[in-house]
């Protein structure tokens, strides 16, 4: 099982950037995905959460209308869709699932830089 996390990287503030989380081991259908991120010196923090295939999510109140989490059955993939980008989204971002099995496991961190 793992999460292979990217599209991190360096965007100026109002731009956009899209995430992806990428599964393999199991079938991500079943499962909700969640984003977390951490800022440097931050606890880290849930962002979005997409619940199934059918659309159904949860995006925090501090990026609700910017952030949105989607997926793609086919690709085994969910996304991180952020708009409007600001400084303050500056994190490594993380996504995360929990099994049936109790067993959880975290992506690899993809670094999000916002800054002019």
């Amino acid at each position: 099982v793992q999460l292979q996390a990217s599209g991190g990287g360096l965007v100026q503030p109002g731009k956009s950037l899209r995430l992806s989380c990428t599964a393999s081991g199991f079938t991500l259908d079943y499962y909700a995905i969640a984003w977390f991120r951490q800022a440097p010196g931050k606890e880290r923090e849930g962002v979005s959460c997409s619940y199934d295939s059918d659309g159904s999510s949860w995006t925090a109140d501090s990026v609700e209308g910017r952030f949105t989490s989607f997926r793609d059955s086919a690709k085994n993939t969910v996304y991180l869709q952020m708009n409007s980008l600001k400084p303050e989204d500056t994190a490594a971002y993380y996504c995360y699932v929990l099994l049936t099995n109790g067993a959880t496991y975290w992506g690899k961190g993809t670094l999000v830089t916002v800054s002019s």
